[in-house]
């Protein structure tokens, strides 16, 4: 009890001069030890090390995990050190609705039979997700937080003893100068300018070697950016894996619907009456038929519809004795030359296709004007 009470008496003074030491710091009364510039240096980088990391890593985890709810949770799970369980994400959850659906609509039907297709790219999409977050987290995030807890709270830890070992030696320095003083004027203060000296003398040697722990531990940091320059590298190949399945997916699933439109729409293209926008009328050019010869044009590119014009007199053209069909004007369009027929929304046209003409295109009859029409701009009537 006696060691105790002795103990917690010396820790309160050395408490008591710490504080009288950096309360005169801080009011001018008092000399304060500077570190070297390298030093502060060291101590300005480490700073800008963790708050740029504290906020990398915050950001990356708001990019894998945009639920906050979902995001605190799995932060509990990961402090009682319990297992955080599974999760679907968001492209699995969609799949997993799509070919309910598909099945609820009837998977032999056209839409049913697309929204099965769909959510399987979906739940592909949704695995490549999952993949994602999971190399991201075991590659960037984790080894982020290794760092703030613990190499940061290290240096902390060690940034904390040594500003108070610095306090200690000012406050040894403060005494042996009043010591000094004192003795000027009587020959009796000598005994308490030796015991001055050798605390000033302890206090230098345990600033010294805290000194150099703490620089140490801060030179370490430029190998903290060198680990996390290949974690951030990992995190990029990772990105650009998952990036890359994905347009993979999307290229087979667009080369699925596109082989099974004709299927779909056979002959038809049925237009959205509500629809403010007009679709483009040209088409890219591997949709025109081989047997169609191209005729190039001087000036701009040339147009799928017009390639007929050197094997096709449209005033030679007579209209098929079955499969007219009329048709209603869904946009405005103008005719980009002779052989296309200008158009007006909402007016109704007589319209039929010939025998090797490009399915983008049909041949309008309005009155005794006669041309070329893309289908995108009409709603086929039966």
């Amino acid at each position: 009890m006696d060691f105790n009470m002795k103990k917690l008496a010396s820790d309160a003074g050395v408490f008591f001069s710490r504080a009288v030491q950096f309360t005169e710091e801080k009011l001018g009364q008092a000399e304060k030890t500077e570190l070297d510039a390298h030093f502060e240096n060291l101590l300005a980088k480490a700073d800008c090390t963790k708050n740029w990391t504290e906020k990398i890593l915050h950001q990356t985890e708001v990019l894998l995990q945009p639920n906050p709810s979902v995001r605190v949770e799995e932060f509990l799970y990961e402090k009682l050190d319990r297992k955080v369980p599974s999760r679907v994400t968001n492209g699995e959850l969609l799949a997993q609705y799509m070919v309910e659906a598909a099945n609820d609509f009837g998977p032999g039907t056209p839409y049913g039979k697309t929204l099965f297709k769909v959510g399987e790219t979906q739940k592909r999409l949704g695995g490549a997700e999952r993949d994602f977050m999971h190399s991201a987290s075991i590659n960037f995030l984790n080894p982020l937080r290794n760092f703030l807890e613990g190499d940061w709270r290290t240096i902390t830890k060690e940034r904390r003893i040594l500003e108070n070992r610095r306090l200690d030696l000012d406050a040894c320095k403060a005494r042996l100068k009043k010591a000094k003083a004192a003795e000027a004027k009587a020959s009796l203060w000598s005994d308490e300018v030796e015991k001055a000296e050798h605390e000033l003398r302890v206090a230098q040697t345990e600033f010294d070697r805290q000194a150099e722990l703490t620089r140490l531990l801060l030179e370490g940091i430029s190998s903290t950016h060198v680990n996390h320059l290949r974690c951030l590298h990992e995190f990029v190949e990772a990105q650009a894996t998952y990036y890359a399945q994905g347009y993979q997916y999307m290229l087979d699933l667009q080369k699925q619907l596109g082989s099974s439109k004709g299927e779909t729409f056979p002959g038809t293209f049925v237009g959205n009456a509500e629809s403010t926008s007009p679709p483009p009328a040209t088409t890219s050019p591997t949709t025109v038929s081989a047997t169609i010869p191209v005729v190039p044009t001087v000036g701009r590119a040339p147009n799928p519809a017009t390639a007929v014009e050197g094997a096709l007199n449209l005033s030679d053209v007579k209209p098929p004795a079955s499969g007219t069909r009329k048709a209603r004007v869904l946009y405005d369009y103008e005719a980009a030359d002779s052989s296309e027929l200008a158009l007006l929304a909402d007016e109704m046209i007589t319209v039929y296709s010939l025998p090797g003409m490009d399915p983008d295109w049909l041949i309008g009859e309005r009155g005794n004007q006669k041309g070329k029409v893309p289908v995108t701009y009409l709603e086929l009537l039966s």
